[in-house]
């Protein structure tokens, strides 16, 4: 098996039993990695499924407590989409533009995979993977007047999606269940849109994530993923810089993610399965006045108090904004679009 740094050397993502690729990027592992003396390299050393599955499942209940605190405060003083905002360059704007850039994110990520609103083609059945409290869902329900299955790890979470879909007139069109992204609970080519809007940086085996994507996709559907990245490599690197590492370390360990890949590696990914129509694009200048607005909301009365009220996962996650806008000012952090067709 070849060397796997912070980035995923794509062709050799598909695991030997027993072997953890840099996907499952569980930092707890990565312990059991040995540097060769001499050479550079590193070594993967075996460890058991059981392992896997414990440090996976470690990962899932941070991520599910992380959103089960903060899903009210941020809904709180941002609203329902729990995602960036699409800007023009430049721009500076009033937390009521930030909650239309939200909206005009979506319909840019659609207008980029060229998804139809032609009635006869546009989506009739769509999967909101990592949904958040439904922002997302209930947007794309009523535009397309399509059926959408949205799926979380927070409890909370999905109670909140469900109530607001009841209460906004959706409850028959638009559902809502605690789910896991690796393990979708879809039969195969149940959906005509698969949409993962920020949540594929929380996916511990991206090989995984974007084989279930494509797995659920109907013949023809439309695949989109939005997600944070890191930087891609040049050729002459086999992994990022140790300060650039060390930076995306400590966001992780806030934030609850396992180790990110570049977008490359996503483009390398779907042409692994054989997708078609594959694009990919870095919006980092379009979302650049988000996480300083963020940081802005949080140092409010209102901010503090809710943070205070949320807990200590929200505080820690609080304090770590200020590295993702230094992560993206280095141009280590990209903020990347890929989509795709599943053939039909």
């Amino acid at each position: 098996m070849s060397v796997l740094h912070s980035t995923c050397n794509v062709p050799s993502l598909k695991l030997r039993p027993g072997i953890l690729s840099c996907e499952t990027g569980v930092r707890r592992l990565q312990g059991q990695n040995r540097v060769l003396k001499g050479s550079g390299r590193r070594m993967t050393m075996p460890v058991t499924a059981a392992a896997t599955r414990s440090v996976h499942g470690e990962l899932q209940k941070g991520i599910a407590e992380l959103y089960d605190e903060s899903s009210g405060m941020w809904e709180d003083i941002w609203g329902d989409h729990m995602h960036h905002g699409y800007y023009d360059s430049n721009s500076t704007s009033s937390i009521s533009d930030h909650r239309t850039a939200q909206i005009r994110m979506i319909e840019e990520a659609l207008r980029f995979a060229g998804v139809s609103d032609d009635p006869l083609e546009k989506p009739k059945n769509i999967v909101d993977v990592g949904c958040g409290i439904g922002g997302s869902s209930r947007y794309l329900a009523r535009k397309y007047g399509a059926k959408c299955r949205g799926i979380t790890l927070s409890p909370v979470q999905a109670q909140r999606a469900q109530a607001l879909a009841a209460a906004q007139g959706l409850a028959d069109n638009v559902s809502f269940q605690v789910a896991d992204a690796l393990e979708q609970p879809f039969p195969d080519g149940e959906f005509d849109l698969v949409w993962s809007m920020e949540s594929g940086e929380h996916m511990p085996d991206k090989t995984k994530f974007v084989s279930e994507l494509a797995r659920v996709a109907a013949p023809g559907a439309t695949v989109i993923i939005v997600t944070w990245c890191h930087r891609d490599l040049s050729p002459s690197e086999e992994s990022l810089k140790p300060e650039e590492t060390a930076l995306l370390k400590k966001i992780c360990d806030a934030y609850y993610l396992p180790t990110w890949c570049s977008t490359a590696d996503y483009v390398k990914l779907l042409q692994s399965l054989s997708l078609q129509d594959i694009k990919a694009a870095d919006w980092s200048e379009h979302v650049a006045p988000f996480w300083p607005a963020v940081i802005r909301s949080a140092l409010t009365w209102k901010g503090i108090t809710s943070l205070l009220r949320s807990g200590w996962k929200s505080i820690k996650g609080a304090l770590a904004m200020p590295l993702m806008v230094e992560g993206y000012k280095k141009d280590l952090i990209k903020f990347a679009i890929i989509t795709c067709r599943k053939p039909e």
